[in-house]
């Protein structure tokens, strides 16, 4: 990678080799480089949702190491109360939100996702972009500025080769001069000695000189000018496409959480009308054998007083 390059884009370092590449080009996991990566594949965890690559070509397991001994140990993780990612093994929480609850203490409002899952280490350093943002919003917002920084810096160096390109188009088109003295075909004509014949010299500072390099120069200018508004034009519509992307991510990011809430408050509507429903069977079991015990002492009451009363009779 060139100098002008590496310069424009930020580079970042694979965690292996130790070779610089940009930010898209690692595997968020593990930050390895595509070489390290080999013919591997990288994939997201069903379940913590961090990157790793997989052992073998064939494998198909989707699932992390770290991950596979917790479900071995503890079994099968629900979601996290606080980022809502099935990898809490122990207390409802993964083990990610675990560690930074004890180090930064109880989480705060996500500024992408608007969820209470972010932790504020105190250091505006740490912030994306001054945003106080959660795990999972802040690879997103970090591979995706990236990539728009990239995007941005490849087209403004086309635009550069192209504006030189025309420039020395303009530079180097003169007619093509041709030496009459080195042309193929009759000899030169003697011509007869007289008075010698006057020489007209092109003058610099003439009235059509001095025109035709107007003419050129301003056209020159106006083609600059061109150049210069479409910049600004590109510009202002990579700042449209990236304002886009960003409402876009925030918007999905809003209806994810909106639908996992509703998920949740029905799960536990149900989990309530089930309690209730116990309940009720329990109350009606209690209520048929009192209602048997009240009748069969009816009876037996009846049958003893039918007893005492024959003798009596007789």
């Amino acid at each position: 990678m060139n100098s002008n390059s590496s310069s424009a884009t930020a580079l970042f370092a694979c965690s292996r080799c130790f070779t610089r590449h940009p930010f898209e080009e690692l595997s968020a996991g593990q930050q390895l480089c595509k070489e390290c990566r080999g013919a591997f594949p990288i994939v997201k965890c069903t379940f913590c949702r961090s990157e790793f690559q997989q052992s073998t070509k064939g494998s198909t397991s989707t699932i992390c190491k770290k991950c596979e001994q917790n479900v071995i140990q503890y079994g099968k993780p629900s979601a996290c109360k606080y980022c809502n990612i099935i990898a809490a093994f122990i207390n409802n929480k993964c083990q990610r939100c675990s560690n930074s609850e004890k180090k930064y203490g109880p989480p705060v409002t996500c500024e992408q996702c608007k969820q209470k899952c972010a932790f504020d280490r105190k250091d505006d350093d740490k912030k994306v972009d001054g945003k106080l943002l959660c795990w999972l919003c802040t690879l997103s917002y970090k591979r995706t500025l990236a990539k728009t920084k990239q995007t941005q810096a490849e087209r403004h160096k086309m635009q550069q080769k192209e504006r030189k390109d025309k420039v020395g188009h303009y530079k180097h088109k003169r007619p093509h001069r041709v030496d009459v003295t080195k042309m193929p075909g009759e000899p030169p004509v003697k011509v007869q000695k007289g008075p010698p014949t006057p020489i007209t010299e092109i003058d610099p500072t003439s009235s059509d000189h001095v025109v035709a390099m107007t003419q050129l120069k301003e056209k020159i200018a106006s083609m600059q000018k061109q150049l210069q508004q479409k910049d600004a034009s590109l510009f202002s519509k990579d700042k449209q496409i990236t304002e886009l992307k960003a409402k876009h991510f925030t918007v999905e990011q809003e209806l994810r959480a909106k639908m996992k809430s509703m998920q949740k408050d029905h799960d536990n509507k149900t989990e309530q009308m089930q309690i209730k429903m116990k309940s009720m069977q329990k109350e009606l079991a209690v209520l048929s054998r009192s209602k048997g015990k009240g009748v069969l002492s009816k009876e037996i009451a009846a049958g003893s007083g039918s007893g005492t009363d024959s003798p009596s009779l007789a």
